[in-house]
């Protein structure tokens, strides 16, 4: 994945760099998190984690720009936060991203204080869920197919490395001509429904003991562990996820944008002057 995502990051600086003119350098520090099975709220700073990336933009006008970006975060969610406190499962992943996405500028940088902004694009993004057991031992979750993913029919193995859609807002304030500060809300739109390794129904107990070990067993339903829980394991087609709704992923964060063309190759068009004091 690493290699994937550099190989990205690099044939989009070749193209960014070509041009040379209003390049920028883009930071990120802010907070990741995530919704689905085992977090329904649509967004929430509850189980967040802290995330940062960077990146390189151009800027095609004073309303268009094109970014590339590498982010990393992590996501995690604990069903003793949610409404589904009786099955009782945890996760928790890296995210690794590498995105290339076009902004729209509401109004120009140099006419207001606050400019808005809107974005969309396609990234790649690597994840790859676990758990600790009750002893605290680690244990990635894909390998123990907990849903029967890659040995009962109709459900497929999944794949860690897939294709997501960025979109999102942000308002950016520009400090120079050649700096800005700003604050965004990210979403990722995702075809994919296991970033926490819960999607659809329990499999039946002896099946998956036989295909993957009873380690799977005990991590597929971990009801049994809380005191006054369900100790049998559910049979095999009672509701484990839902999987009409697709996981999401987002960051949260601040932005700080710096002017390269102007400081490094002497030829920027578009200066972030500072603007008057109209709202």
């Amino acid at each position: 994945m690493k290699k994937l995502v550099l190989m990205f990051l690099l044939a989009s600086a070749g193209f960014l760099a070509e041009a040379q003119n209003n390049l920028n350098v883009n930071l990120f520090l802010g907070t990741s998190n995530y919704s689905g099975d085992l977090q329904d709220k649509q967004f929430t700073f509850s189980q967040a984690h802290l995330a940062g990336g960077i990146g390189l933009g151009y800027e095609l006008s004073k309303h268009f720009s094109i970014r590339a970006s590498f982010k990393l975060g992590k996501v995690s969610a604990n069903d003793k936060y949610g409404r589904n406190k009786e099955r009782n499962l945890n996760f928790s992943s890296q995210v690794s991203e590498g995105s290339l996405d076009v902004q729209y500028l509401i109004t120009p940088l140099d006419q207001h204080v606050f400019t808005p902004y809107i974005f969309a694009g396609i990234a790649i993004y690597h994840y790859d869920p676990y758990t600790f057991d009750s002893a605290g031992t680690k244990y990635y979750l894909k390998p123990l197919s907990t849903e029967g993913e890659g040995f009962v029919s109709g459900r497929n193995d999944y794949s860690l490395t897939q294709f997501s859609i960025p979109f999102g807002v942000g308002l950016k304030m520009p400090l120079s001509d050649d700096i800005n500060v700003g604050f965004e809300i990210g979403y990722r739109k995702l075809f994919n429904d296991y970033v926490d390794d819960v999607s659809t129904d329990f499999v039946d107990e002896n099946v998956l003991l036989a295909n993957r070990g009873a380690k799977a067993v005990e991590l597929s339903y971990r009801g049994d562990e809380l005191k006054g829980g369900v100790q049998t394991y559910p049979a095999a087609g009672v509701q484990r996820g839902n999987p009409s709704s697709k996981d999401w992923y987002y960051f949260t964060g601040l932005t700080l944008s710096f002017r390269l063309g102007n400081n490094i190759f002497g030829k920027g068009k578009n200066n972030w002057d500072c603007p008057p004091t109209v709202l």
